[in-house]
């Protein structure tokens, strides 16, 4: 198990990264998709609405037997909420039908809280480390996604290429699918609700306080980036570059954060001691993301490229959270309930996509007023992990 559990991780990498190439393929064939549906800019962008509504779905369909039980169907049936809209939705003649494969799927995110539960069993101190490499597959697929895109002509490719490229990453998908299978060992994820038993997760103050500490990370990771091109005056090629970016530094920061999270757990391997370490990865995180929107905010204003591609280098450590967050069950509650957890506090955070993008583009004009709200977020991070570190966890409950 030891020698192959650094193999499941990176295998795990890729499963994410194959399933999230799915997440702005579609908008990057833009006047394919205006032309070939005859519909207008503002309908294209139900199809990513779609698409993060069904993140947070997913989180919420956790907490039912949908994705319990065997640990490899799980992953299956996950990776296929996102595999089959991508072959049929190159085919589909309605636009409203596509939007509404695009809310299944959203689904793919379900592999980050079941994926917590392998990592969870496989490593301690390890966790952060093990679980950030697995978070950055969610960037690296973001940039396949949008090659794959570039590559077959983006906006100015035929429908047909549209096609080709859909079906191709469909089959990528379940390629990388198989070879996860044979390499990776099942387990059973517990089915049985432990409500009745008096260890229900959504009743202890512990679940939302921490739950909410991942809320402002998620709120910048899924709007930054557009917000801040659509109040800028680059060129086309500077804002894909700014896109490519912002994308490799989130990645780079999960691994790197994930790292110092080990090295930090690695020193005292308690359930305490675990989740002091969570909480130094988080803050620190949070300290330096603001640093970064700060630069983000003066590149915006004086609409400067350089200045806005160093913004968003540092400003993508908020990833750095990721990797502590997501270990947070396993070291804070009982093993009997922590599958639960870990979808419960991937719920009450990711309601941030739901939130955060009709706030940022709907209620929100300017810049000043944009940032505002960007650097007041690492700030309530930081508090309500102050917060959550002066609480008792689940796991040294009386009885736990």
């Amino acid at each position: 198990m030891s020698n192959n559990r650094w193999k499941f991780v990176f295998m795990d990498m890729l499963v994410v990264a194959a399933g999230f190439g799915t997440m702005h393929m579609l908008e990057k064939f833009k006047d394919a998709v205006l032309a070939h549906y005859h519909i207008t800019e503002a309908m294209m962008g139900y199809q990513q609405t779609a698409f993060v509504v069904g993140l947070f779905v997913a989180f919420l369909l956790g907490g039912t037997s949908l994705f319990k039980g065997s640990f490899k169907r799980s992953v299956a049936l996950i990776v296929s909420f996102a595999a089959i809209p991508q072959f049929i939705i190159p085919f589909v003649g309605s636009w409203w039908g596509v939007v509404a494969l695009r809310f299944f799927q959203g689904f793919i995110v379900a592999l980050i809280a079941v994926f917590s539960n392998q990592v969870g069993r496989l490593f301690l101190a390890e966790r952060p480390f093990a679980k950030g490499i697995i978070l950055s597959g969610i960037f690296w697929g973001g940039i396949y996604g949008i090659s794959l895109a570039k590559w077959a002509g983006g906006s100015n490719a035929s429908w047909g290429a549209v096609e080709r490229v859909f079906l191709l990453s469909a089959v990528v998908m379940y390629v990388i699918l198989a070879l996860w299978w044979l390499l990776v060992e099942d387990f059973e994820i517990p089915k049985e609700k432990h409500s009745a038993k008096g260890a229900n997760v959504w009743k202890m103050p512990f679940t939302w306080v921490f739950g909410f500490t991942f809320f402002p990370a998620l709120w910048i990771i899924f709007t930054l980036g557009s917000f801040t091109l659509h109040h800028v005056s680059f060129s086309d090629a500077q804002k894909a570059n700014l896109v490519m970016a912002l994308e490799v530094s989130m990645g780079i920061w999960s691994i790197i954060m994930g790292y110092l999270g080990y090295r930090l757990s690695v020193k005292n391997t308690s359930n305490r001691g675990l989740f002091k370490s969570i909480v130094s990865v988080m803050t620190i995180s949070y300290v330096v993301t603001f640093i970064g929107l700060f630069v983000v905010w003066k590149a915006t204003s004086a609409n400067d490229y350089t200045l806005a591609l160093l913004g968003f280098a540092i400003a993508g450590i908020v990833q750095g959270t990721g990797p502590a967050f997501w270990t947070t069950a396993p070291a804070a509650y009982p093993k009997e309930i922590f599958p639960e957890a870990s979808f419960a506090l991937g719920l009450i955070s990711n309601s941030a996509n739901a939130v955060a993008p009709n706030v940022m583009f709907i209620l929100v004009g300017g810049v000043t007023q944009g940032m505002a709200i960007f650097l007041a977020m690492p700030l309530i991070g930081i508090v309500l992990l102050l917060i959550s570190s002066r609480m008792r966890l689940p796991v040294e409950e009386p009885g736990a």
